[in-house]
């Protein structure tokens, strides 16, 4: 694959671009990011709580299906940073996890790579950082042998439902457990 000559590669990820949106760059988690990303990740659950949503209430129960702290610790969170200031999370799985096999199925797993907890500090709401860090995901990582990104989203939650769509995602089915499923198709490299 040809990457950019700036590119950042672990693991099977290139990283061809840093840069998000205003003074918010992108690094790949270490073990050492796991209490920041579940601090993160508990203020939205509460968010999400106050208004109203059952989404990610797991969280405030102590369970968490991803296993944030071992995707963490693999390199597979991604963190949208001001600064010091941790502006945003997205996890990015290149194998499946026990929740996507079970929302998608057995089979058809080796060319996806898995969308998991978008996540944004409220301090930062406003300002389009969700549609920035889609943008990204689109257009500034790679995974060798991968070409599509997929995700789940609540059914219950409208919005989700318009986001995902208007960012590329096609529906890709409903699952018995109440969750939408959406694709994203992405142009390999020929050569990386």
């Amino acid at each position: 694959m040809n990457v950019h000559h700036n590119a950042h590669t672990t693991n099977d990820a290139y990283i061809l671009h840093s840069h998000v949106i205003d003074n918010i760059d992108v690094v790949q988690s270490t073990a050492e990011d796991a209490p920041a990303i579940m601090n993160l990740l508990l203020q939205t659950a509460q968010w999400l709580n106050s208004k109203g949503s059952t989404q990610w209430s797991g969280l405030l129960r102590g369970e968490d299906h991803h296993n944030t702290t071992e995707s963490a610790s693999r390199g597979d969170v991604y963190l949208f940073k001001d600064g010091e200031s941790l502006a945003g999370i997205v996890t990015l799985l290149r194998s499946p996890s026990a929740w996507d096999i079970n929302l998608w199925g057995e089979e058809g797993h080796e060319r996806a790579v898995y969308l998991h907890r978008l996540a944004i500090n409220r301090e930062y709401g406003g300002r389009n950082l969700g549609d920035a860090m889609l943008q990204w995901v689109h257009t500034s990582i790679r995974f060798e042998g991968k070409d599509r990104i997929r995700l789940d989203c609540i059914d219950s939650n409208p919005q989700l439902d318009t986001f995902y769509r208007s960012a590329g995602y096609t529906y890709a089915g409903h699952s018995d457990a109440g969750f939408y499923l959406f694709e994203r198709m992405q142009q390999l490299r020929q050569q990386m």
